[in-house]
């Protein structure tokens, strides 16, 4: 299993959806949606905090951190 630790000196972090929300729980799609993923292959940088932390492990299968 790869190691989903994040290490960043500027305060923000990088995500691209790997998976489709198609066929999960309703939840992670919204979860998907407040990271401001659209769709496979979409890339969004965060500023780092707790909240966002959160959402990357309730969907952190269908995302990548890059």
């Amino acid at each position: 299993m790869t190691d989903k630790t994040v290490k960043t000196s500027e305060g923000s972090i990088r995500i691209r959806q790997v998976g489709s929300a198609i066929r999960r729980n309703g939840k992670q799609a919204l979860h998907l949606k407040a990271l401001g993923l659209r769709g496979i292959g979409s890339e969004k940088e965060l500023i780092l905090n707790n909240s966002i932390l959160g959402l990357i492990n309730k969907v952190r299968h269908m995302v990548k951190i890059i």
